[in-house]
């Protein structure tokens, strides 16, 4: 089975500019007491029952995250009252068309995991939890200079650095927490990792300068990686330029694919800790760190672009008959040597399988504090502090939440909340009597929307889900 290139770079672009899914747990349920899956934030946290998920159902999020979203891109159209012209329609001014995009790096970070089985007990002493998941990490980032570039072309030099990502694996994780002493609680959980495959773009120093009639692309640095076991890039060396001569470079022409394997293994580690002061009656402190961890992929093929320039001074001397007309003065002639030009500029060479190659799981660090009312116990306010390391695709949240437990059987709250994409508000409801749970939440409160139901902004949440509770 045959695969071109372009079809897989596309795929990966929009697989994190679509990312709608995020593993990331319902951050608004870390200080609800017997949410079930707490453990998933902090290994230290146990429940007052047991649980057994129902498959897939157990646990469902779906999130979108990012600084930029559908609003920024799409405008609505007074007539219609739709949102149908992009932000490059004649009609929408600069200043609008720009604002909604940062200056800097215009980012979607999403994770997806399906939850295939999840089951927690006490024993051993403490809680302890067993978890089979499917997760892909998926993230984008662009440059403002690009909106800039696609909206304005005036004269200027614009520099572009953008890259995308994604990464699909399977775990089975075994975690536990226990008591040591009266104050004291900690926890950790093990992931044996089954990687599937991933992919990773990225180019930098990619510069466009626009003066007079003259544009002069320079390129910086493109690097494509792939891991997947089964997939090698075919060379393809019969590429002619326009006038016939052999193309001087190997091109990447199209994929060959053997079927899904496995395309590496890995190990992970959660740890967490809960402490409660007591000097200070119903004040505890918590931190954690999730996803400590790698994936050894057996397979890296590595695609490059090679360094070079491609400039457009337009056409010149272009004869009015073909008949007769000097080499070169056709304007078929000038657009196909532009058109090699082109073509050697964005080419990406095939560097062939370069063996293994080690990569780390986006580790995320969680620290909360709360705070019980000694008056009023059905009461309690928490802060939690967060920050994912992801590189390029990092981000950082503060939330406060307010959390009321009326009943034994039911607790919730709601919270605000401050990102690195954008401010917020969350809620949690959890119903757990004896034998079901029910739990439904959100980290992000829809905002507008479109006629459609597709929401303008790109960060909307809900979670959810359904449990045996004994």
């Amino acid at each position: 089975m045959k695969f071109n290139r372009k079809y897989i770079l596309l795929a990966v672009s929009l697989m994190a500019a679509a990312g709608t899914m995020t593993a990331q747990e319902l951050n608004s349920a870390y200080f609800t007491q017997d949410y079930k899956f707490r453990h998933d934030l902090n290994p230290a946290f146990g429940n007052d029952q047991n649980y057994v998920s129902f498959p897939v159902l157990g646990n469902l999020n779906v999130k979108i995250q990012g600084n930029f979203g559908i609003g920024d891109v799409l405008f609505q159209n007074p007539a219609t009252g739709k949102y149908d012209r992009t932000f490059l329609h004649p009609d929408v001014p600069t200043a609008d068309a720009l604002a909604g995009f940062a200056e800097g790096k215009n980012r979607l970070s999403t994770d997806i995991r399906v939850m295939l089985l999840s089951a927690g007990f006490k024993g051993l002493g403490g809680y302890n939890t067993i978890e089979v998941n499917a997760r892909t990490n998926v993230g984008l980032y662009l440059p403002g200079d690009l909106m800039r570039f696609a909206k304005n072309m005036t004269n200027d030099l614009y520099n572009f650095d953008f890259g995308a990502r994604a990464m699909a694996f399977g775990e089975v994780a075994l975690g536990h927490s226990h008591n040591i002493g009266e104050n004291l609680r900690v926890g950790a959980k093990v992931k044996v990792l089954l990687g599937l495959a991933r992919a990773d773009l990225s180019v930098k120093n990619l510069e466009a300068r626009l003066t007079g009639n003259e544009w002069t692309l320079t390129s910086g640095e493109a690097l494509a990686e792939v891991n997947m076991k089964g997939i090698t890039f075919v060379n393809d060396t019969e590429d002619t330029y326009k006038d016939g001569s052999r193309n001087e470079h190997v091109d990447v022409g199209e994929t060959d694919f053997d079927g899904f394997g496995l395309g590496g293994f890995g190990l992970g580690l959660d740890l967490g800790a809960e402490y409660k002061f007591a000097a200070v009656d119903g004040l505890t402190l918590s931190a954690a760190v999730t996803d400590l961890g790698f994936i050894s992929w057996s397979n890296n093929n590595v695609l490059k672009q090679k360094k070079g320039t491609f400039t457009f001074d337009g056409f010149h001397d272009v004869a009015v008959k073909d008949e007769g007309a000097a080499p070169g003065t056709t304007i078929d002639e000038q657009s196909d040597s532009y058109a090699d030009q082109i073509s050697d500029f964005i080419n990406l060479k095939n560097e062939g399988d370069q063996g293994s190659k080690t990569t780390m799981l986006a580790a995320t660090v969680n620290i909360g504090t709360a705070y019980q009312l000694p008056m009023y116990k059905k009461l309690s306010f928490g802060l939690l502090g967060q920050h994912h390391f992801a590189g390029e695709y990092s981000w950082t949240e503060a939330r406060l939440s307010a959390n009321w437990t009326p009943l034994k059987w039911l607790d919730g709250g709601v919270n605000v909340a401050v990102n690195s994409f954008c401010t917020s508000a969350g809620w949690i409801l959890n119903i757990h009597p004896a034998g079901f749970n029910l739990f439904v939440g959100m980290d992000h409160i829809l905002g507008k929307q479109t006629k459609e139901g597709i929401p303008l902004s790109s960060n909307a949440n809900i979670n959810l889900g359904m449990n045996i509770a004994f």
